[in-house]
């Protein structure tokens, strides 16, 4: 079974090769139309095994009617068992490929499913830190999930439609071919149901985007409450944060409900119609045989074909119904496949020299090489700015855009918000890849990190900071994802960053389980593991944002000891005001105003420096009330 899992190479290339084409993002249409050619050999299958699925609806209700009319009615036992028999084969065979075509649908669903999952995937590896700048993580998180599943959906009900339509067409033929005023009626019963029906889609797609909108802001809002639990129940906000989930939970209920009524509208209309075609062909079948234009067999037959009927033209109902969630679906799909990383490497790149300082050209920091270099500041912000520019990455600035409109936004109005949108989303794609093109003002010994690779960058300048995510798995892979260290390598790093209780409290040591975002551990564990594996990586440039302030201060002074002993030689960065980790600095440079004003030793800026001092001071005082506040506790 090659073609499950699913290959898909949309986003990225096997063996450094060029990556399969991108999914057509042009509209809503064109893009589930790339889908299912991914795998219409699959489908195309599938329609091929269901039209011998159909073979006792298409042909049993025809059989029946001539055992009755050649055998039953004459009494010809001889006649019934040929007819009997033949109607136990076609059911026979009809069973075979029932459960052949089922196991494929499964499959459709299964391949458009986790293609989706993939492709999701690879755009978040390929977008990276630039990805949450422009869309929600629930938004992602929900596109992986629940459109993929309607991806599916589509892809199993196109199956099962089209074999409806050929038996639909062919049970119209040989009831036509008997009676021309039944087969009329059976041809253009089911274009009339769903045209009945079709006034109920517009307003059903309305809220079903309303729905997955508010579906979308529930995941995001759960993501976040997750991430931070253990911060919230410190700081006794658990119940604000539960109380904004189970409101929003209300809201999208209330969306599920409304888009409910809309689809069960559709749901009855089908029943009653369908109901209705029914009662309609037995009243004028049975007129035809009291004027003697019918047998009796023959209305048995027809009175099959009418409640066979019913199940063809609720299965194009549930078409309709599920290609309205699709095309919702392939909206928000859109909206994450057609977004481009905004980095380009330069036509003819540079190497990055082996040596050099690192020099930031917009605030005037510099980073000797071979030194710790400490960076303090009053505006926390400012510092994370710093580091993202020294690895060059983007800064969190924005707002990432949402593609949830409002349940009060119809028509026009609808259309202009959603344009106004997608336009805010160009605008800061644009504005990404002005600046990531521009010269990008850092530079390590003398060479601007724009005139060489990202992968260079990458390679040279590791910056770790608080969003940094540990990723579910062994506590191996969380400190080695690359299978480099050997296990002296690895327990000196989990030494360095004070972490090996991590080590000791998990079952089966290097091979315990972390779960997803490392959610067993407490928050200081976290940040320990995370500061082990960003230590184990011996980059020869380290960027460390805040890599303690989870942790209690003589937990803290251990790492600060440590990390200044093992990347002694080496260029390193820390942003931070504990008093513990300037101590060990070569060198400390204060930042206001997005510009460094202020360098030197801790003691010669406690001396020279007011600013400096009163940073300091502040951070202390913090410290200390932070301490007092443990002990009452």
């Amino acid at each position: 079974m090659r073609d499950f899992p699913p290959v898909i190479d949309t986003f990225y290339a096997r063996g450094g090769g060029e990556p399969s084409a991108a999914p057509d993002t042009r509209t809503r249409t064109r893009f589930l139309l790339w889908m299912l050619k991914l795998q219409w050999p699959v489908i195309l299958t599938t329609t091929a095994l269901g039209m011998f699925w159909q073979l006792p609806p298409m042909f049993g209700p025809f059989i029946f009617g001539r055992a009755v009319d050649e055998g039953i009615v004459p009494g010809s036992a001889h006649s019934t068992v040929q007819w009997a028999g033949l109607l136990l084969a076609v059911t026979l065979i009809g069973a075979v490929f029932g459960i052949l075509m089922h196991t494929y649908i499964v499959r459709t669903w299964l391949i458009a499913l986790y293609g989706t999952m993939k492709m999701v995937t690879r755009k978040a590896a390929q977008m990276g830190h630039v990805l949450p700048r422009r869309t929600p993580t629930g938004e992602v998180l929900s596109v992986a999930s629940a459109d993929s599943d309607e991806f599916g959906a589509l892809t199993e009900i196109l199956a099962r439609t089209c074999t409806q339509l050929v038996a639909y067409l062919v049970v119209a033929f040989i009831v036509l071919s008997t009676s021309v005023e039944l087969g009329v009626l059976l041809l253009i019963a089911a274009p009339v149901l769903v045209g009945a029906a079709f006034p109920l889609l517009k307003p059903l797609h309305r809220r079903q985007e309303i729905e997955r909108g508010r579906n979308s802001d529930l995941t995001s809002l759960a993501t976040d409450i997750v991430a931070g639990l253990r911060i919230l129940r410190g700081i006794g906000g658990e119940r604000t944060f539960g109380s904004n989930y189970a409101t929003q939970s209300q809201l999208a209920r209330q969306a599920g409900q409304s888009a409910g009524i809309w689809q069960a509208g559709i749901e009855a209309v089908g029943v009653l119609f369908s109901g209705v075609f029914v009662v309609l062909l037995v009243w004028l079948g049975t007129r035809q045989v009291i004027s003697g234009e019918l047998t009796i067999g023959q209305l048995i037959s027809f009175l099959g074909y009418a409640l066979f009927m019913i199940y063809p033209i609720q299965t194009f109902f549930e078409f309709a119904q599920k290609l309205t969630r699709a095309t919702v679906s392939a909206r928000r799909a859109i909206a994450i496949f057609e977004q481009q990383p905004p980095w380009i490497d330069a036509t003819d790149p540079r190497g990055l020299p082996e040596h050099g300082d690192l020099v930031d050209e917009e605030t005037g920091f510099v980073a000797h090489e071979g030194q710790l270099t400490i960076v303090v500041s009053a505006v926390p912000e400012d510092t994370s700015a710093l580091a993202d520019r020294l690895g060059r990455y983007l800064t969190t600035d924005v707002e990432p855009i949402s593609e949830d409109i409002g349940e009060g936004v119809k028509g026009r109005a609808a259309r202009r918000a959603r344009a106004e949108r997608e336009a805010e989303r160009a605008r800061i794609a644009a504005r990404d890849e002005e600046r990531a093109r521009q010269r990008w003002g850092v530079t390590l010994g003398g060479v601007d990190l724009s005139e060489v690779q990202l992968t260079d960058v990458r390679r040279r300048i590791l910056v770790s900071d608080s969003g940094s995510q540990l990723f579910a798995g062994t506590l191996q892979d969380a400190v080695d994802p690359h299978g480099r260290l050997d296990r002296h390598q690895a327990e000196d790093a989990l030494r360095v960053a004070n972490a090996e209780d991590v080590y000791d409290a998990l079952p089966g040591g290097w091979q315990g389980q972390l779960d997803e975002r490392g959610r067993g551990l407490s928050g200081g564990q976290r940040q320990r593991v995370v500061l082990a594996r960003a230590i184990a990586a011996e980059a020869p440039v380290l960027v460390l944002v805040e890599p303690t302030s989870a942790v209690d201060a003589h937990t803290e002074a251990r790492i600060a000891e440590r990390v200044a002993d093992v990347r002694r030689g080496r260029t390193t960065v820390v942003t931070t005001v504990s008093p513990l980790w300037l101590h060990h600095a070569d060198r400390i440079v204060l930042v206001q105003d997005n510009h460094a004003v202020a360098e030197g030793t801790h003691e010669d800026l406690l001396l020279d420096s007011p600013d400096y001092r009163r940073v300091v001071t502040r951070a202390m005082d913090v410290d200390g009330e932070v301490e007092e506040v443990g002990a009452r506790g």
